[in-house]
């Protein structure tokens, strides 16, 4: 499968997905450790993709989001940004508005 098939596939298949570096428990840079925190800190379940360990998901990426950095927020399809836009939202409150209505849109999806 080409490298942005599989880009696509797990934004499709993953309500909430973060790309960083690291894992949400071990991360390995300080804007990723910001930005899972914001995403642990809205209380629903996300999947994460660590670009070190996929260094063509680490190449494309930023081609196809056309966003040049990591990490990467993406809720319900959409590119929602970087760590310091993921830390303003988060402190404002739209970023847990946001993933929450997210998840309970895919749960009511799923059971249906």
């Amino acid at each position: 499968m080409d490298i942005i098939e599989t880009i696509k596939e797990q934004i499709a298949n993953n309500t909430i997905l973060l790309y960083m570096k690291g894992s949400p428990n071990a991360p390995q840079c300080g804007f990723s450790s910001k930005a899972a925190q914001a995403v642990m800190g809205c209380g629903e379940k996300f999947a994460y993709v660590d670009i070190l360990q996929n260094p063509e998901i680490r190449a494309n990426l930023p081609k196809y989001a056309n966003w040049p950095t990591f990490p990467q927020l993406w809720v319900a399809g959409e590119l929602v940004g970087g760590s310091d836009i993921m830390i303003e939202m988060f402190e404002n409150g739209e970023l847990q508005k946001l993933v929450k209505e997210a998840a309970a849109n895919a749960a009511k999806a799923s059971e249906a």
